[in-house]
This record gives structure tokens, C-alpha cells and sequence, in this order.
């Protein structure tokens, strides 16, 4: 990769890590079911314009924007709103590979290879030690909200293989458009109208900053230059600065919020890392083959997916096609 592409690669890694802290901000101004709603409706508008018709069938951009933007972002926000760390969100967020690679075995036929199945196992045995250290600082609920949103994560990286977008920010800002108003329903049923009017009639410059970050700079944003790499760059050169996004997640927390990390939570996301990065990055084959077809690629919530053969996509902010998340 030329210097400027490596640069732009880690400058979209540290957007989505930092991500993380911006959304624990963010929820000190809105019920997190309005934050979420309100994060899309500004990333599909007025980007929606702009962009041209959508490039894939309207299914497959219902069935993401449903899987990533309600489920997976509802239990992500849900889950840091009741107790679950930023800069451990952004760790546990990761086992969406895990997920991700079960998924596409059921759905698309990949069967992973030994290495990979090894990085699953690995990254599992690092779930399992983060639990136990989550379990003696904080809530075990809020762990398993981020579990599912991980599990939500993956299920929407095999749609996005499956839909095949040949556009990853069209197809971001599109999906974005299909959470808008399930999200706005279900928060006022749950939060409430008279918790979302307060929280807008608060509305001040930090909170309307918070949603300009998280909706133009880490989807609009993040999403377009890594769809900008993917296409420019084998997926697997790509993929590995996905792993960079936890570091940011935790090291951010610890420099804005103050969080820190105990000796167990640093094995866990040494554990984690090297699952993932293995899980990620190894081969996986066709039923009936025992050719790998290619390499993933992550993002921060969706993967754009390629018109050429390739593998299991997993992701990191979400989110994503070669180009998912985020968060």
C-alpha cells in the first residue's frame, strides 16, 4: 500500500475506536434507542440524495439495515447504556468474526480451515476470560447485550456477502435509511415520548456534535474510505488494520474516560486480538473444495463484498460488505 493509503487506513480505524467513547458521551444526552434513531436519520439525510439509486436489491438493504441497524446497534448502545465499558465494548464487539465465520458455514457452505478454526477457539477462550473479568467489575447482562450485538453483527456480514453491493457507501447510506423509523417506534415505547422530547429540547452544541461524528464521520465517512481502500487494495492487505480499532477503543477510554484495564482484561484482549486476526485473515473453503476462495476484509459495521471470489467477510465499527460498522 502506498503511504497515504496506510495513513487513511489507520486514520479510519482510530475514527471508529474512538467511536466508542463518543458513544458513551452520547448517551449522557439521549436514551440510547433515540441515539441510535437519530444516528441514522442524520447519516441517510441528505448523503441519501447524493448518491445515486440504490445497487442492490431492496431486500437485502431492508434485511441489513433490520440485522445491523436495529438489532445489532439497539443491543450495542443498550449495553453500554447499562454499565458495558467503551473501551471493553470495542473489544468484545470483535468476536462479530467469530460469528460472522459460524454464520457463512450454515449459510454460504465456507467450512474454516484448522487455522481458523484454532483463531474461533482463541477468540472464544478470550470471550470467556473478558466474562469473568466483566462479571467481578460490572454487569454480566450488559456483556451478553454485546454478545448479541456481535452475533447481530455477523448475521448481517453474511447478508451483506449475499447482496454483493458493488458500492459500499451507496449501500451504507441506503441501509441507513431503513432503521430510521423502527428505532423512533420502538424508543417510544420503550423510553418513552416524554424522555426523547426532553432529551431533544436539551439539545445543545456537544450532543448535536456527538451525532455529526458518529452519523458523517464514522459512517459516511469511515464506510466511503474503506470501501476506497477494498477497492484498490486485496482485501486481506486491508483487513488486518480492522485489529488497530480496539486498540484505539481501549487506549481513548483510558485517555478521556479514565477507564482502566485489569491484568485479566489485558489477557482477554490478547486473546481476542489473536483470535480475530487469525479468524479474519485465514482461508476458509466451499463445501465439496478444498480451495480458499479468497480473503475478508473488514469494516466497522457492513463489508462490501467484491464481484470476484473471496471469503467470509468479518468486521470490526461497526459494521460490515468489505466495509462494515460501528459502530
Amino acid at each position: 500500500m502506498r503511504p497515504a493509503h496506510v495513513l487513511l487506513a489507520v486514520l479510519v480505524t482510530a475514527v471508529w475506536g474512538v467511536n466508542f467513547v463518543v458513544i458513551e458521551v452520547g448517551l449522557d444526552h439521549f436514551p440510547p434507542l433515540l441515539f441510535s434513531a437519530l444516528r441514522f436519520l442524520v447519516a441517510a439525510l441528505p448523503a441519501v440524495f447524493f448518491v445515486g439509486r440504490p445497487k442492490v436489491a431492496w431486500k437485502w438493504i431492508i434485511g441489513v439495515g433490520l440485522v445491523l441497524g436495529v438489532a445489532k446497534f439497539s443491543l450495542l448502545f443498550i449495553g453500554m447504556d447499562a454499565g458495558m465499558p467503551a473501551g471493553v465494548s470495542s473489544l468484545v464487539l470483535q468476536i462479530q468474526a467469530v460469528f460472522t465465520a459460524l454464520f457463512a458455514f450454515v449459510a454460504l457452505g465456507e467450512r474454516p480451515g484448522r487455522v481458523r478454526t484454532l483463531g474461533m477457539l482463541i477468540a472464544l477462550a478470550g470471550i470467556a476470560v473478558a466474562a469473568v473479568d466483566e462479571g467481578e467489575a460490572g454487569p454480566l447482562t450488559a456483556f451478553a447485550l454485546l454478545i448479541g450485538a456481535a452475533a447481530c453483527w455477523g448475521a448481517s456480514n453474511v447478508l451483506t456477502r449475499k447482496a454483493s453491493p458493488p458500492d459500499a457507501l451507496n449501500f451504507m447510506v441506503w441501509v441507513s435509511t431503513v432503521p430510521v423509523l423502527p428505532l423512533l417506534g420502538i424508543s417510544l415505547l420503550f423510553e418513552g415520548p416524554s424522555a426523547d422530547l426532553a432529551a431533544l429540547r436539551s439539545l445543545d452544541w456537544q450532543g448535536a456534535g456527538i451525532i455529526v461524528y458518529v452519523a458523517w464521520i464514522t459512517t459516511v465517512f469511515g464506510f466511503g474510505a474503506w470501501g476506497y481502500l477494498l477497492r484498490r487494495h486485496p482485501a486481506s492487505t486491508v483487513a488486518p488494520f480492522s485489529l488497530l480499532v480496539p486498540v484505539f477503543g481501549m487506549s481513548s477510554a483510558a485517555l478521556f474516560l479514565d477507564e482502566s484495564v485489569s491484568p485479566l482484561g489485558w489477557c482477554a484482549a490478547a486473546l481476542l486480538v489473536g483470535g480475530v486476526g487469525l479468524t479474519s485473515l485465514a482461508g476458509v473453503r466451499r463445501r465439496g473444495s478444498a480451495a480458499a476462495t479468497g480473503s475478508p476484509a473488514p469494516g466497522r459495521g457492513v463489508q462490501e463484498a467484491a464481484p470476484r471470489p473471496r471469503t467470509t467477510a468479518s468486521r470490526t465499527p461497526s459494521t460490515a460488505s468489505r466495509s462494515a460498522a460501528p459502530r
